[in-house]
């Protein structure tokens, strides 16, 4: 009995440890977002809309990064994992590792709490794929990249078009990613390219929903595609 209630004791202490340092770890966080992040990101994570940037700061509220990924963005910039533009730096130079953990910890837990949950929820409300469908995936999904996606992210996935460079002369030049780079799972390229870049906290609406073209599948196969065969950070 007395081994069991040292034990219980034990793992009281070990959580109450985990909360405090959650705590800490919260608090620094909003200190620096505060003195940093604010001008862009707005005091709620809806962003600064009135900020005169080509390329507006994305909505922290609707974001669906996870905290992981928010730190590498934080971390390394968003250029450094596939942005055309570079309006959100690299801050390895300006803050430890631990402080921009407390950013990215800080943003998803004010922000964005039930982000996963929400991506979790629109996974689970996708229509799964057949066994029988699997091995049609990758052809379908190279197939319809290069037919639409390709337009703006290039051929090879690399953000760069014909497309893109004719935008340049008509003033309306769009900045998409190179997939080549990107940190997002295949699970949320596919969610991404379902509902569209404004869902998921953009102020511009230049990477549209294509849920009303492609199915399901369809989509799930794009995203398998770019997910192996276009991607080069695994």
């Amino acid at each position: 009995m007395r081994q069991i209630n040292s034990l219980i004791l034990l793992i009281c202490l070990a959580l109450s440890t985990s909360l405090v340092a959650e705590d800490y770890l919260y608090d620094d966080g909003k200190v620096i977002y505060n003195a940093t992040c604010v001008s862009c990101h707005g005091t709620q994570g809806d962003t600064n809309d009135a900020i005169m940037l080509i390329v507006k700061p994305r909505k922290l509220t609707q974001t669906i990064l996870t905290e992981a990924q928010s730190f590498q963005i934080i971390k390394e910039g968003a250029h450094h994992w596939g942005a055309h533009a570079d309006m959100m730096p690299t801050f390895k130079y300006i803050y430890k590792d631990d402080e921009i953990e407390g950013i990215a910890h800080y943003v998803s837990k004010a922000f964005n709490p039930n982000g996963e949950a929400r991506v979790e929820k629109l996974l689970k409300e996708s229509k799964p794929i057949a066994k029988a469908d699997e091995h049609k995936m990758l052809k379908t999904g190279e197939k319809i990249f290069k037919r639409n996606c390709s337009m703006c992210h290039g051929v090879t996935g690399n953000g760069k078009s014909e497309y893109v460079e004719m935008s340049k002369a008509e003033d309306s030049f769009m900045y998409p990613y190179n997939l080549q780079r990107t940190l997002l799972s295949q699970d949320q390229i596919f969610l991404y390219a379902k509902f569209g870049g404004k869902f998921w906290g953009t102020m511009e609406d230049h990477m549209p929903s294509w849920k009303k073209k492609y199915n399901d599948f369809e989509l799930k196969s794009v995203a398998k595609y770019v997910n192996e065969k276009i991607k080069k950070i695994k």
